[in-house]
């Protein structure tokens, strides 16, 4: 997502990205977290989706009208299997993987569009509101649009049939961006902050916060680097190892990192 001036003014009015996301004080915990490996990424790539295909590749959604994409990566190298470009007209959005099929979103436009895993184009549907993040809980997809709100949509007739809205203690987060679902939550991307959400899908609440302020840190930015535009954006899990896959919009890198348990729980 562009930023564009009125929600630049919302965001310098809230002094923290996310409504309180980045905020310190916050009342959820942060999630520590190790770094496993780096793999190269594409820094062409505006990263609005990621997921894990299996077989140590990635399903990647690039936006940008004119560029915009989607295609399956090899994990390990970061080169393209194989991709299909969209329409100009449309804006890349959230990507995730249902059974034998990818659902992928645009932006502004209220389409969406199906795919089988050569990526030929098997339907198309239309949706209400903007496109942001998408994710599959195994049962209906998880939907953002840059609200506080994250929405549940059938995975076959693509209606909506329920919502959360999203906090932490009594801050609305907003801006929800990129989404991924494991182990029982929502893993979501803040728009312009360098945090992940760890949101509870029965009730909205965030629970703990994952920070990933470092990892921007630790490769050299591109020549045509823009810190407006060029954020974290993008998570992907293992359901074996639990590991997550972080990137951002034309990051050089992708990063497996390693969740580490909560004290006293056995578990992140």
């Amino acid at each position: 997502m562009r930023i564009v001036p009125a929600l630049a003014l919302l965001v310098a009015a809230l002094g923290s990205p996310g409504a309180g996301a980045a905020d310190p004080q916050a009342s959820a915990p942060l999630l520590h977290w190790h770094l496993v490996r780096e793999y190269p990424h594409d820094p062409k790539s505006f990263t609005e989706g990621l997921a894990l295909e299996g077989k140590g590749r990635l399903i990647e959604s690039a936006g940008s009208y004119g560029q915009s994409t989607l295609a399956i990566r090899d994990l390990a190298s970061g080169k393209i299997v194989n991709s299909v470009p969209l329409a100009s007209r449309y804006f890349g959005e959230g990507a995730t993987l249902v059974g034998d099929h990818i659902v992928q979103l645009t932006w502004k436009e209220k389409t969406g569009f199906v795919y089988d895993l050569q990526l030929k184009q098997i339907g198309q549907f239309s949706f209400n509101g903007e496109g942001w993040g998408l994710a599959y809980d195994g049962k209906q997809l998880i939907q953002s649009d840059g609200s506080a709100s994250l929405y549940f949509v059938d995975p076959q007739s693509f209606l909506t049939n329920g919502h959360i809205d999203v906090h932490d203690g009594d801050t609305a987060i907003i801006l929800l961006n990129e989404l991924e679902y494991a182990r029982g939550r929502i893993y979501a991307n803040v728009w312009h902050s360098d945090r992940i959400a760890v949101i509870v899908p029965e009730t909205g609440v965030v629970e703990s916060w994952i920070d990933l302020a470092t990892l921007k840190e630790s490769f050299p930015k591109p020549a045509d680097w823009d810190p407006r535009d060029d954020v974290l954006n993008g998570i992907a899990c293992d359901p074996h190892s639990g590991h997550l896959y972080v990137t951002g919009k034309r990051w050089p890198k992708l990063f497996e990192i390693a969740l580490e348990p909560v004290a006293g729980s056995g578990k992140p």
